[in-house]
């Protein structure tokens, strides 16, 4: 799936139209993590060095269109990316307005411009093409540099690169990186190769485990989900989160996966969802009344833990317990311990986990960090994505 980059194009004196991930939190006007912001510079620099016309677009949270959306305005995302950036950055109050097409219009050389919230308008999540035209008008380049959106058909990132054809289409450096580190741990891993799995909801995970198992060596269940698979094999939850209704897939999964399926056994509970709470760890399947299951147990995480040192390439995809509530981060920690140590390519997919491998400190130990949670779930499931399908082959 190798893609042209930003970097394969001439870019100077064009104008570059840019999806980027600036779906960043906001207290008020200000942006409270800019790290998605920071993560997108290094195409943002490759244009504006090189003497491109940048036009930047970009969602924010979820407004509805028609009704007062100012809290979701990308304006404090734009002046934080020229606090980092150092320079003056423009910022449209429209997405493909008047005021956006005459700031489009006088971009200089090396200049940069954001537009308005692209989910102000209706055609963003509707594909529209009428919509996607008017962005694809602004831009001589296209470059998809939003991977936590890659798996969706929204216009900015399938409807407006088809109206750009015979233009060059290319990724960013983010997208290059989450395509090479997730493409290649599914196509072309090295064993042995090992997928860790958590979270609260078998359902969310469905497709990726029946999708591992069949190119994993081992799949390592944890999370609250562990508990459908426990009742499943007639074990007692107590008050743990099941999900009842997939109980009977759980046994077929169970089935299916054999020594390759990996589930917990023993399991850290609690009388209530709180650090003070009544603790007490048993074996899987024997969680008592009146007790919730919100950890992987101590042999379980040792138990993970060797199976993880001694791989090649890992997958992580959601936290063994409840990682923010001492002491229930224990299970997630010691994974997480284990991958740094790991010398084998360690990824982790976004989401929690990647909330988690940040709280625990151990980002800079591990191989790739995805930004994207909901794509890079998409991508260990198999599936295609328009968005990058589409963009032209290195």
């Amino acid at each position: 799936m190798a893609k042209k980059t930003i970097a394969d194009v001439d870019v100077a004196g064009k104008k570059v139209l840019m999806r980027v991930d600036f779906n960043v939190p906001l207290d008020g006007s200000t942006v409270t993590d800019d790290g998605r912001i920071r993560m997108a510079l290094p195409s943002i620099k490759s244009v504006v060095e090189r003497g491109g016309q940048l036009v930047l677009m970009s969602h924010l949270g979820r407004p509805k269109p028609g009704q007062d959306n100012s809290e979701f305005s990308l304006q404090p995302a734009a002046e934080k990316l020229a606090e980092l950036l150092g320079k003056d950055v423009a910022f449209a109050t429209d997405t493909v307005g008047s005021d956006a097409e005459a700031k489009v219009a006088a971009l200089n050389d090396g200049g940069v411009l954001v537009l308005e919230n692209l989910r102000f308008e209706e055609g963003e999540k509707s594909g529209c093409s009428e919509f996607a035209a008017k962005l694809a008008a602004f831009g001589d380049i296209y470059c998809n540099d939003a991977f936590g959106t890659c798996h969706r058909t929204d216009a900015s990132m399938v409807a407006t690169p088809e109206a750009m054809a015979g233009k060059p289409r290319v990724v960013g450096f983010l997208v290059e990186k989450e395509i090479q580190y997730l493409t290649d741990a599914i196509e072309n891993p090295e064993q042995p190769f090992v997928a860790i799995l958590g979270g609260a909801k078998v359902s969310d995970k469905i497709q990726v485990i029946k999708n591992l198992l069949g190119i994993c060596d081992k799949v390592l269940i944890g999370g609250a989900m562990a508990y459908t698979f426990s009742l499943a094999k007639g074990g007692a939850v107590g008050d743990s989160l099941v999900e009842k209704d997939k109980v009977e897939l759980a046994k077929e999964l169970i089935e299916d996966g054999g020594t390759k399926l990996v589930l917990p056994v023993d399991t850290h509970c609690g009388d209530g969802f709180s650090s003070d709470c009544n603790k007490v760890v048993v074996n899987s399947g024997e969680i008592p009344d009146g007790f919730e299951g919100l950890d992987i147990g101590p042999q379980t995480a040792a138990i993970y833990s060797d199976i993880v040192e001694e791989a090649k390439t890992i997958v992580w995809n959601g936290p063994m317990g409840v990682f923010e509530m001492p002491p229930f981060d224990e299970g997630t920690r010691t994974v997480a311990e284990a991958l740094a140590k790991s010398s084998g390519t360690s990824i982790i997919g976004g989401g929690d986990s990647a909330a988690a491998i940040r709280q625990l400190g151990f980002e800079d130990q591990v191989s790739h960090v995805s930004t994207g949670g909901g794509a890079s779930l998409a991508m260990l499931e198999g599936k295609k994505f328009a968005a990058v399908d589409l963009l032209d082959e290195a």
